[in-house]
């Protein structure tokens, strides 16, 4: 794509930033994830929370789409997109594992890759690094994740037709897990250079 063909957007900043429907819809994700513990354990609903899971992990594309159809981003919501992400793979992989039903060799390489990732970004913002936007290929494989989850769990449900959720878990797991890998390997340059970058343009 060449540059007079690439979309153009406006980063917002200040409360203008703040509210807006994209942020509102990964705020409303982040206050769902309490709800799907619940149906999981204290309902034991393997259905209601596979549909729950899954509709959040979806919704992980929606609220990017409004953000720069409507001319929506912000730096806010650079953060908080990706750290609801984050927030529903690190509960939903042990819940899983505690319940069950993902293996657990998958969850814990899952789990891993998102408590290192999310652990060395903190390192990097407390050593005065700039902040890192999120990668096509993090994006991609968290997606991808966001959506293996829950099938996998939809595959040992009562659902209608829980064999093809358990054989579309493994399509989405696979790959996935892979792309994600492979952009936190990327993530190690690229948190270097923001480091670097971020000591540079500090004042003296």
């Amino acid at each position: 794509m060449t540059s007079e063909e690439a979309p153009t957007y406006t980063v917002r900043t200040g409360w203008q930033a703040v509210w807006t429907l994209p942020n509102l819809i990964s705020v409303l994700r982040i206050a769902c994830i309490p709800w799907f513990v619940w149906l999981l354990f204290a309902a034991e609903d393997r259905t209601s929370a596979a549909l729950l899971l899954g509709t959040l992990g979806a919704t992980d594309w929606v609220d990017g789409w409004i953000a720069r159809r409507f001319d929506q981003v912000s730096e806010i919501g650079k953060v908080l997109d990706p750290t609801a992400d984050r927030l529903l793979l690190v509960v939903a992989a042990p819940a899983m594992i505690i319940d069950g039903s993902v293996p657990i060799w998958f969850g814990v390489v899952a789990l891993a890759r998102e408590v290192l990732v999310g652990l060395a970004a903190l390192l990097l913002a407390g050593l005065g690094a700039r902040r890192i936007d999120v990668t096509w290929w993090g994006k991609t494989g968290t997606f991808a994740l966001l959506f293996a989850f829950p099938c996998f769990l939809a595959g040992e449900s009562t659902i209608p037709g829980r064999p093809g959720f358990a054989v579309a878990a493994w399509v989405f797991a696979i790959p996935g897990l892979l792309i994600a890998l492979w952009a936190a390997l990327g993530y190690v340059p690229a948190g270097l250079r923001a480091l670097r970058e971020g000591r540079e343009g500090a004042p003296g």
